[in-house]
């Protein structure tokens, strides 16, 4: 089976960035998302970064072309013809559940289910559509344009030619797969990444070092292009601690437990960029204030 049309469902950061990756391997793609707000936010996203993209001569395809690819709607009927369907929703399970029983009532009986969950066990979610064989986990990376690595995440019932299939996708498009063999929350990346960034979160909290210090050293002495902090702030605290709810909720280890500041931020609508509040202030256009 090729993989052709794609649904994504969620404009958010993650999930416009899959929209895009997508579009620009050459894929039909509809976006959903419930508020047109978001849609259309995230289609002028996306065309900026395919425009600076284009600017760099890192795609073959013009602007133009690659938008043309891309249809959003805030119906899901407009995505029922997809071979996969992609949710990258808030890591709520409800939430996710909700998109997967709409979308198994309108979908074709081998269309695979995919979620971009970086915390839920797969399993969890396949137990609500009629083929779980059918179902996986592809868990891209923010910013999904510029992250070259995907999870393939099994779950119990998912099918090896499940599985290939996923793996044939993200190498399509210009990605490069890692296989979870065994169906835990937070897989591989996150796992390590998430007590990181725990840790840094702490070190502010005990007023150890600066958020913008902790950054730079992180920066400098590992090689990472950002800070986990800086990092923080752009896939949303909000959607940090639910990742972290979910784990720890799921492990019960305490190594996992949000830590207060976090919680204390998202309580008083520090969410990051999105929100011009997080561990840094930002301007309207997202830059950060000095």
């Amino acid at each position: 089976m090729e993989i052709n049309r794609v649904t994504v469902v969620g404009a958010g950061t993650m999930g416009s960035g899959i929209v895009q990756v997508c579009a620009q391997a050459g894929l039909t793609v509809t976006m959903c998302d419930v508020v047109q707000e978001m849609l259309d936010k995230a289609m002028k996203t996306i065309e900026w970064s395919v425009s600076k993209l284009a600017e760099k001569g890192k795609i073959k395809d013009s602007v133009g072309t690659v938008m043309s690819k891309i249809h959003a709607s805030t119906e899901f009927q407009a995505g029922a013809n997809a071979d996969l369907v992609i949710e990258a929703v808030f890591e709520k399970l409800a939430v996710k559940h909700d998109v997967f029983k709409k979308f198994d009532a309108i979908t074709g009986p081998d269309t695979i289910m995919a979620s971009n969950t970086s915390a839920i066990p797969i399993s969890d979610l396949a137990g609500v559509v009629a083929k779980p064989e059918n179902f996986i986990g592809l868990h891209f990376f923010n910013p999904v344009p510029m992250m070259a690595v995907v999870e393939i995440a099994k779950g119990i019932a998912t099918n090896d030619e499940t599985a290939q299939i996923a793996k044939a996708f993200v190498e399509f498009i210009k990605k490069e797969p890692i296989l979870v063999n065994r169906d835990i929350a937070g897989f591989v990346i996150n796992r390590i990444n998430m007590l990181s960034n725990i840790e840094a979160m702490r070190l502010v909290e005990n007023g150890v070092a600066s958020v913008a210090d902790i950054d730079k050293g992180v920066r400098l002495g590992t090689g990472r292009k950002m800070g986990p902090l800086e990092t923080s702030d752009m896939v949303g605290l909000d959607i940090q601690l639910d990742a972290m709810t979910n784990l720890y909720l799921q492990e019960q280890d305490r190594r996992y437990y949000p830590p207060d500041i976090l919680r204390r931020k998202v309580a008083a609508g520090h969410f990051g960029r999105k929100t011009g509040k997080g561990w840094y202030d930002y301007n309207e256009d997202g830059s950060r204030k000095a």
